[in-house]
């Protein structure tokens, strides 16, 4: 009996000094940090599809440390909830546009000016620029979060079932366009009754009447099927859109100074496999619209921006000419 209650006391001992000795990356291993990363496209679009890859890379890279699940198509709430999850807890890492970090942060919401960005190349070196940091850092200094990267969302167009090619043409056109300063620059430049409508509700809006017109990048116009109820597209080219992938404050706190860096290489390489499959796609969807019987129509770029400049300055926006000029010169 004496020699049991030994061999069990002795048992018991190994078992605790192997729990003593189990490796931080051990004990990683078996009770990962999980995180939610939300966003509000499809599962079929681009921005999705590297997310998920990222999700996975940064699981690797951290060797099992961090598991993200990726939510979609408004899984977590609307973009506006999103953002606001950052700060509540509700979600861990987002994929957002600047006019809802200008919420928070005003100054960053003048990269949606329309026609700041001549293309997607600008946008692209404006995202390796000085003012590109500040901006970035305006608005973590405003919320605590942190922006890792931006991805090109696509050059927004219009759709409508009235054809247009001129600025002035476009008087008294009922369009959808989100309840956003610099979204509403543009229309309102050339005298468009603006709606601001639910991105979900915008197909059957336009299918019904509701309104006569929206706009978005030609991924979106295609993802959401608006060419079936429109019938122009309108090569307005006036916003270079784009998305920021955002890490809250909380969680960016308690990531060590390598971890940091991970998450952000990991993030600017999808940001960067998103960016080069929009800029594929939309070299292609002009063709593919046609063939599907909708009239493609150019406009002259230079008279809208002008129309936007005189019509509804940068100042009148709340944004500062300094930095819209800071951006412009940027090469």
């Amino acid at each position: 009996m004496h020699r049991r209650r030994l061999l069990s006391s002795m048992l018991g001992a190994g078992l605790l000094l192997a729990a003593a000795l189990t490796t931080p990356a051990q004990a990683q291993q078996a009770a990962p940090t999980k995180l939610k990363w939300a966003h509000v496209y499809e599962t079929s679009e681009p921005f999705h599809k590297w997310s998920v890859w990222a999700a996975e890379e940064i699981r690797k890279r951290s060797n099992g440390k961090y598991q993200i699940d990726v939510f979609p198509a408004s899984q977590l709430g609307k973009e506006n909830d999103i953002n606001q999850g950052l700060a509540m807890g509700t979600v861990d890492m987002i994929i957002s546009g600047s006019s809802f970090a200008a919420k928070s942060f005003p100054r960053i919401g003048v990269t949606y000016y329309p026609y700041i960005f001549r293309n997607p190349d600008h946008l692209l070196a404006y995202t390796r620029s000085d003012i590109y940091k500040e901006l970035t850092a305006g608005y973590e200094q405003k919320t605590g979060n942190h922006i890792v990267a931006t991805t090109y969302y696509g050059t927004r167009q219009s759709t409508s079932n009235k054809p247009f090619s001129h600025c002035a043409e476009m008087k008294g056109l009922k369009m959808r366009v989100p309840d956003v300063p610099a979204y509403l620059a543009m229309p309102r430049a050339c005298g468009v009754n603006t709606s601001p409508i639910a991105f979900a509700e915008v197909y059957l809006a336009l299918q019904n009447g509701t309104v006569e017109a929206q706009e978005n990048p030609l991924t979106t116009i295609e993802a959401k099927k608006f060419y079936e109820v429109q019938k122009y597209i309108v090569l307005t080219g006036h916003i270079v859109d784009h998305l920021n992938t955002i890490i809250s404050g909380a969680l960016w706190k308690k990531l060590s100074e390598p971890e940091r860096k991970m998450f952000a290489e990991v993030a600017q390489e999808a940001a960067a496999k998103a960016t080069a499959d929009v800029v594929a796609r939309e070299k292609e969807l002009v063709a593919v619209f046609k063939q599907k019987g909708i009239t493609v129509t150019e406009v002259s770029i230079p008279e809208y921006r002008d129309a936007v400049l005189k019509n509804v300055s940068v100042e009148s926006q709340g944004y500062r000419k300094a930095d819209w000029e800071k951006i412009q010169a940027v090469k």
